[in-house]
């Protein structure tokens, strides 16, 4: 067969075919094709694949003219069908070019007219996918690996080919089916899917979707290609060229049409394009509104719970399938999309929506519903008011007019009640809510959150008139107590909610921080206790406790009822212990709170009275929080934390580094803006509060830093005075009077850093002073300590010489009656008593 194979000078054929003339040059021709065929119906060789893709060229070249070229066309691609036959391993990395190359040629030869070849171009390459080895092999080789001509294809841009190949095949249905079904194989792989959204695949599908078609294969194809498209490339890419006017009424067109399709492959394919149309909604420039687009979908989304007719839904029936399902949810999904469009604002006003959705903010009535069973009605309430979490800020006079806030509050009473309700928690909304209502409690915060964040006073004193704040607290508790059994993160959000809330109703509003004061104290006390280890669970207790210092900062401060009872309740201790911590996240806000207490007279004294670990004082440990705070911004200190630059004493790193810039009067310069990035404004004013004399537990270090923080207004002045200085110096030349008060401004600032110095340079030697003191008491006791040692050990010499040696012991008694006799006075009218003990022979 080897022999028979090379028999065929393919050469030669390509020399026949590039002649032409008579009648019977024709013929051999063609005889000679169907030679060529012939030879090769068991698969081509790699190595004559080159020319086998010359001499379909020369045929289709020849179609044009002669009909009779188009059959022996046809069955030299149906060549390319079969598998590639190679001779050694190595044939397939050899002649990757060449044969990479042919199979692009493919892809042009749909430029001939003929509907046979179009069509045989089509299956041939669908048999790429489907490769069905031959009856018989060819002697001596070995058909190439399935994958090989998939590989090939990539690498000669087929897929990019056979999309611009649509534009000639558009008015041919059957043809037209081919190529979608040829497109359809490709695109499975992600380089086919860069080829055909390079050539702009999604925009030119998208166009022929709505074509006339009785087998419904168009759209069917289409779509599983834009579906590979979107999950193979750039989602962003394909979705831009879908965002046309035309494109966009395209799928408008062929969604209606599928509305009103009964079979189960059109409910497929609708929520397939739906699908698509959500990925539409979230680019802002796709015309979804202009074409009518999004407000048929809106219609569709509250058409059971509206009762109202509406001719863009005429006809349509949900028949509550498991399609028609996800279809509901895809819809609410699109509502949620549109919402953050302000431009549709009007349409799902005017549409309905907001009563739609509050149709599901309700108690479960019973186990089962008509139409939807009980676990779907429960995942679409669940999504239904995750949507009214969007919808509500954008709605705020619907929100009000269909008395939403009365509808949640009711509802979260439900939930913190003791009616039985067992959900299924089985969807992504319901996550943690098996078998209890958190699920529900959670998503109706949600809402309230949200809304309640825009700051609009109707909302706000809507809810607070209807005792939202008692709720909330209710609510609170209830989830407390929850936590107690097992602390999850629905519960940390639920709490979390509740007093972001709470802190927002109670700003500003002295009468409902009198509402929330001693009750709503006691229910924040137990977070401000919190374990510390806690913070690093995971769950969300970080979160948490800043939710809880926020509505403290909110609903207590400026309410003197409410602060005295939270001072009552070791409230500043608590805050103390906190801010021992040194969590950097949490110490700002805790000085902050500090500082607004302060106004109260009780918190300075309860600051004075805490003790933390080691007996710490609250001077020492905020003296150590400026230390770290100016350590971490890149201060200059010395050893032993005395200013080193006089000039700029409290400057930073990052101030130092920035150049001059000239900026209007209304926007605030480094030095200002440093105020509220940095922590040491807020520990200057609490010792303003506390006072510079006479705190407890300070060590030298620590009175060399209190020496800075006394000066630091005068500090932050002068760093304010030499940015002004620095600016009018860019732009402007002084006059001499002028320069000179300029130099006063800088030299006074410079003075204060001298004096501050001297000051600590004084604390130094005071406490080098107080050293040397202690080191010569210390020696001095330890002096008399060796002096008394050396008298007791001569006593005892002595009290050891006089019990052996009765010479040593009779000169003692001889010196024991010479004292007495110095002692002894006459005293009238006084007993005399003897101090010699009679028959004593020692002098002990």
């Amino acid at each position: 067969q080897d022999t028979q194979l090379t028999s065929v000078d393919l050469d030669h054929v390509i020399k026949l075919l590039k002649d032409s003339g008579s009648r019977d040059l024709e013929k051999e021709q063609l005889e000679t094709l169907k030679k060529v065929v012939k030879h090769f119906e068991n698969g081509l060789p790699l190595k004559n694949v080159a020319q086998i893709a010359d001499i379909l060229n020369l045929c289709a070249e020849k179609t044009n003219e002669q009909e009779a070229f188009t059959e022996p066309l046809c069955e030299l691609i149906k060549l390319f069908g079969l598998p590639f036959q190679k001779k050694k391993s190595s044939d397939e990395v050899n002649y990757s070019v060449e044969v990479s190359q042919s199979i692009a040629q493919l892809g042009y030869l749909m430029r001939v007219p003929s509907s046979q070849v179009k069509i045989q171009i089509c299956k041939c390459i669908v048999s790429f996918y489907n490769m069905d080895l031959p009856g018989e092999l060819l002697s001596g080789y070995q058909p190439t690996s399935a994958s090989y001509k998939i590989q090939m294809a990539e690498v000669g841009g087929l897929a990019e080919t056979l999309v611009l190949s649509l534009a000639l095949v558009e008015n041919q249905l059957t043809e037209k089916l081919w190529v979608l079904k040829a497109l359809q194989h490709l695109s499975i792989s992600g380089r086919n899917c860069e080829l055909m959204v390079k050539a702009q695949a999604a925009h030119r599908l998208c166009l022929y979707l709505n074509g006339a078609d009785p087998s419904g294969q168009l759209v069917f194809r289409s779509s599983d290609i834009l579906w590979n498209l979107l999950e193979n490339t750039s989602k962003e890419e394909v979705v831009n060229q879908l965002s046309s006017l035309e494109c966009v009424h395209a799928l408008k067109e062929v969604f209606v049409d599928l509305m009103c399709g009964f079979r189960h492959c059109d409910y497929q394919l609708r929520n397939d394009l739906l699908v698509i149309a959500t990925l539409l909604a979230e680019n802002p420039e796709a015309p979804l509104i202009e074409t009518g687009f999004a407000e048929l979908l809106i219609v569709l989304a509250t058409f059971t719970e509206v009762k109202l007719p509406n001719p863009l839904v005429k006809g349509f029936k949900l028949a509550y399938s498991y399609e028609d399902f996800e279809m509901k949810k895809l819809l609410f999904n699109v509502i949620g999309i549109l919402s953050k469009n302000p431009s549709a604002a009007q349409l799902l006003s005017e549409n309905h929506v907001m009563p739609a959705l509050l149709y599901y903010v309700k108690p479960h009535q019973k186990p089962g519903f008509r139409d939807w069973s009980a676990a779907q009605y429960e995942e679409l309430q669940l999504h239904a008011i995750a949507v009214l979490a969007s919808v509500a800020p954008v709605l705020l006079d619907k929100y009000l007019s269909c008395q939403a806030n009365t509808l949640l509050l009711v509802f979260l009473e439900w939930c913190i009640g003791q009616d039985p309700f067992f959900s299924q928690g089985n969807s992504f909304h319901g996550t943690g809510g098996r078998g209890n209502k958190l699920a529900q409690m959670r998503y109706g915060l949600r809402v309230l959150r949200f809304v309640v964040s825009c700051y609009d006073d109707a909302v706000n004193n809507n809810l607070c008139d209807q005792g939202a704040i008692s709720q909330l607290l209710d609510i609170l508790k209830y989830a407390a107590n929850k936590s107690k059994e097992k602390e999850s993160t629905i519960l940390l959000e639920i709490q979390a909610d509740s007093l972001f809330m709470l802190s927002i109703l109670c700003e500003n509003d002295l009468h409902r921080k009198e509402l929330f004061s001693c009750e709503g104290i006691a229910i924040l006390i137990p977070f401000v206790k919190m374990d510390p280890k806690k913070l690093y669970s995971g769950l969300g207790h970080n979160c948490l406790l800043f939710s809880a210092l926020d509505c403290l900062w909110s609903c207590v401060i400026g309410c003197p009822i409410a602060e005295d009872y939270f001072i009552e309740k070791q409230g500043i201790f608590l805050l103390l212990d906190l801010l021992a911590l040194k969590e950097k996240n949490l110490c700002n806000i805790i000085l902050g709170i500090l500082v607004e207490f302060c106004d109260n007279p009780k918190t300075t004294l309860h600051m004075s009275i805490w003790r933390g670990k080691r007996d710490q004082t609250a001077a020492n440990l905020l003296i150590q929080l400026w230390r770290e705070e100016e350590l971490d911004l890149g201060v200059r200190r010395d050893q032993y934390g005395m200013i080193v630059d006089i000039k700029r004493p409290i400057a930073t790193s990052f101030q130092k580094q920035q150049k001059v810039i000239p900026v209007p009067a209304n926007c605030p310069s480094f030095a200002i803006m440093e105020i509220s990035e940095s922590i040491r404004a807020k520990i200057y004013s609490l010792f303003c509060k506390l006072g510079f004399e006479n705190l407890p537990g300070l060590s030298t270090t620590d009175f060399v830093t209190l020496a800075i923080i006394q000066r630091y207004i005068d500090f932050k002045v002068g760093e304010v005075l030499s940015e002004i200085c620095a600016e009018i110096k860019e732009e402007f030349r002084p006059i001499t009077p002028d320069e000179r008060t300029l130099n006063t401004i800088s030299n006074m600032s410079e003075n204060t850093g001298r004096a501050v110095v001297a000051l600590q340079n004084e604390v130094l030697e005071s406490q080098q002073h107080r050293n040397i003191q202690e080191g010569e008491k210390t020696y001095k006791e330890i002096q008399a300590t060796h002096t008394q040692r050396e008298m007791i050990n001569k006593l005892w010499e002595d009290f050891l010489a006089r019990t052996s040696n009765f010479e040593a012991l009779k000169k003692a008694k001889r010196l024991q009656e010479i004292e007495a006799s110095r002692r002894q006075v006459n005293v009238q009218n006084k007993p005399f008593h003897s101090i010699e003990i009679k028959n004593l022979h020692t002098t002990v």
